[in-house]
């Protein structure tokens, strides 16, 4: 993505993870570590997504190291899709090898939204977690979690109006019972082509708001 771009291999239960890790400007220690999932593995998601590309983007502007990594039989990293489960664990394994400790952001599109559902679930009580940005979230397809109602002030939570994979009406159907806002992205689709620039400037107004 940039001069800064590190490839890592990292490991997880079902063999290597592979990973890339865009470091935040020189000059200032990092914020913490930002950790991003990419869509569904079975229909051509991967780290190097677009959306996901963006919201690396926009952590790194924010001073955050971002962290991407291929889930299990993407890429490098090894294994065979789990449908969410297995892919969880590979989170939060790659959470244990590159931000042991310090603060933690989680974000995730479509698919990656419902596993970084998941992994905040696991997360919220033993980690600082700071920001949480979902993007598309796939509530029609996967049960996304539920998220911890102390976290709703930390989470931005982005659909686009005209998204005909996952309909917005299942993501507030999802959101509805939380109390849990949604930003909606007027005629925007699944892969918010032509306005990822608007995607990357509301997570960088949330990520500076917070």
């Amino acid at each position: 993505m940039n001069s800064h771009t590190e490839k890592l291999r990292l490991q997880g239960a079902a063999g290597a993870i592979e990973a890339l890790r865009d470091s935040a400007a020189e000059g200032a220690p990092a914020l913490g570590v930002a950790l991003i999932t990419h869509p569904h593995p079975l229909f051509g998601g991967t780290m190097d997504n677009k959306v996901v590309q963006t919201l690396a983007r926009a952590f790194v502007a924010c001073g955050w190291n971002a962290v991407r990594f291929n889930f299990r039989g993407v890429g490098a990293s090894e294994g065979v899709h789990d449908e969410g489960r297995g892919e969880c664990e590979d989170m939060l394994a790659v959470v244990e090898q590159i931000a042991p400790e310090g603060p933690l952001a989680i974000a995730g599109f479509s698919f990656g939204a419902f596993v970084a559902s998941c992994a905040v679930e696991r997360l919220w009580v033993a980690r600082d977690v700071r920001h949480l940005v979902l993007v598309g979230t796939a509530a029609s397809r996967f049960p996304v979690a539920t998220l911890p109602a102390a976290s709703h002030e930390r989470a931005l939570i982005v659909h686009g109006e005209q998204d005909d994979t996952v309909p917005l009406a299942a993501v507030m159907d999802w959101a509805r019972p939380q109390s849990l806002p949604v930003t909606v992205i007027p005629g925007g689709g699944h892969f918010f082509h032509g306005q990822l620039p608007l995607l990357k400037n509301l997570v960088v107004r949330h990520l500076r708001a917070g």
